[in-house]
């Protein structure tokens, strides 16, 4: 089990390992989309960039970059992820549109 902690909204939920990052901001109404992203989003599927968040502690409880984040973040620093992607495996602190 891992605590995930909403920076911005000093929020903190409790995950089973194995969660999806995504599916537990939503769950706990953490807001992880800016405007655009509202109407755009492609629903989880880590096609459209949209849920990107930055890991401030714990990368090492996170499952490794999948090859569409890869692609995604050339450019953008390491501990940036695409949440949809990501799946929780220990105490994490997160930044929502970074």
């Amino acid at each position: 089990m891992g605590n995930i902690k909403f920076v911005k909204e000093n929020k903190e939920v409790i995950a089973a390992d194995g969660a999806n990052l995504r599916l537990k901001a939503m769950e706990n109404g953490i807001d992880i989309y800016k405007f655009i992203g509202k109407m755009t989003n492609c629903g989880g599927a880590g096609q459209c960039g949209t849920c990107i968040v930055e890991i401030v502690e714990g990368m090492e409880n996170l499952s490794p970059r999948t090859n569409v984040e890869n692609q995604k973040f050339k450019k953008k620093p390491d501990n940036y992820r695409l949440a949809c992607q990501t799946l929780v495996n220990g105490p994490v602190s997160v930044v929502t549109k970074p």
